[in-house]
């Protein structure tokens, strides 16, 4: 087990959730928390588990109704929840998607006014204050990251998927035991692992001077290239595990430097009512398209990129993602996700609204936008 100390306390290993969370839940003073997760989790027994640790230290409640990409109505059911269940913590146990809501539903029951007021787009930042309740993150996927990040996504009840950022918003800390996403399916462990993996492309070509962000991206971007596969092919590999939890850590610890285009559509296409498309094969769709498009302002970047990822020197990156993600047995264009061409109407001045664009390193529009969706469509 390791302890790194970051943006927060990340406890590090296989096997460590019981002592970690018993640790933290005492540190925190939590007694009665709300464990945030969803039913395909609820499933597998894990959240029955963390509720049966807690009952050494005090009592717990589940809300289970975490939707793929967390939405406005899902963090106002869970607000009234945690109220009328009289919790005094948040446990998010699950994947990105458990960990943003967690982290809506910790501010909503600690701040006022409508969840839009504070969006980054909407002046967000500086409106949340030291005041959230205690919140520990579990991870069950090697993706976002957002166990460590200052960020969450949400979808709110208009169909914009938003972001809200602020250093409250890190958990007060991170327990990433790789031994709870073993049995996460292929398709979803290589979902999410180009997710991680795109997080430290964008970041490490994103515009903003941050060389520690560099570092941890190129870091995270060596384990991912390296273990995705195998973690694909083999969930029990607990070393690939390992590395990709890694990996999705090193991406989110890095991105607060900025991300791009590939999130800005990703976002804009999350929201669109009726659909319910996941943001890692979002991500894995869309790369190759962005980097062909900054390529002619960050390309010189690309060379560390491709080292890092073990690629030839004159390889074609753009390429090279295209293949991995067709290796991967995910899919490489919009289409076959399910997108249609009024969805990409739709989501392209969406797409230049989010705030990921202003860290891409070319400036990108609306129309520059409408016309890479069309590529990847």
């Amino acid at each position: 087990m390791s302890m790194i100390n970051y943006l927060t306390r990340i406890h590090f290993g296989a096997g460590l959730l019981e002592e970690a969370l018993l640790a933290e839940c005492a540190r925190l003073a939590i007694t009665r928390a709300l464990i945030v997760t969803d039913k395909g989790l609820v499933a597998t027994g894990l959240p029955d588990k963390v509720s049966a640790l807690l009952a050494q230290i005090g009592s717990s409640v589940v809300f289970d109704d975490t939707p793929q990409n967390p939405t406005e109505a899902a963090t106002s059911a869970g607000r009234q929840f945690y109220g009328s269940e009289k919790c005094n913590a948040v446990i998010a146990v699950g994947g990105g998607s458990a960990i943003d809501l967690a982290k809506a539903i910790a501010l909503t029951s600690t701040h006022d006014g409508p969840l839009a007021n504070y969006a980054v787009i909407n002046g967000g930042i500086d409106k949340i204050a030291d005041r959230l309740p205690p919140l520990i993150a579990i991870p069950t996927t090697a993706g976002t990251g957002s166990e460590v990040g200052r960020g969450a996504i949400i979808v709110l009840n208009d169909h914009r998927k938003l972001g809200f950022i602020s250093p409250h918003l890190i958990p007060d800390a991170a327990i990433c035991d790789p031994q709870l996403t073993t049995t996460l399916p292929p398709h979803l462990t290589a979902a999410t692992g180009m997710d991680a993996l795109t997080h430290c492309i964008e970041t490490y070509i994103a515009t903003a001077f941050n060389p520690p962000a560099d570092g941890i991206a190129i870091d995270g971007l060596k384990r991912a290239s390296a273990n995705i596969r195998q973690a694909t092919r083999n969930g029990l590999e607990l070393e690939a595990r390992t590395q990709m939890m890694a990996a999705a850590m090193n991406g989110a610890l890095a991105f607060q430097k900025g991300l791009g285009a590939v999130h800005a559509m990703s976002h804009a296409l999350g929201g669109l009512p009726g659909r319910s498309l996941h943001h890692g094969m979002l991500n894995a769709v869309l790369l190759p398209h962005v980097l062909h498009f900054n390529e002619p302002v960050v390309g010189h970047r690309y060379g560390e990129v491709k080292q890092a990822m073990g690629i030839p020197a004159n390889a074609d990156l753009p390429k090279a993602i295209a293949d991995l993600t067709s290796e991967l047995g995910l899919p490489t264009t919009l289409g076959q996700m399910g997108v249609t061409q009024l969805d990409l109407d739709k989501a392209a001045p969406l797409a230049e609204q989010d705030h990921t664009n202003g860290t891409n390193p070319r400036k990108a529009s609306a129309e520059d936008y409408a016309s890479l969706l069309s590529q990847a469509f």
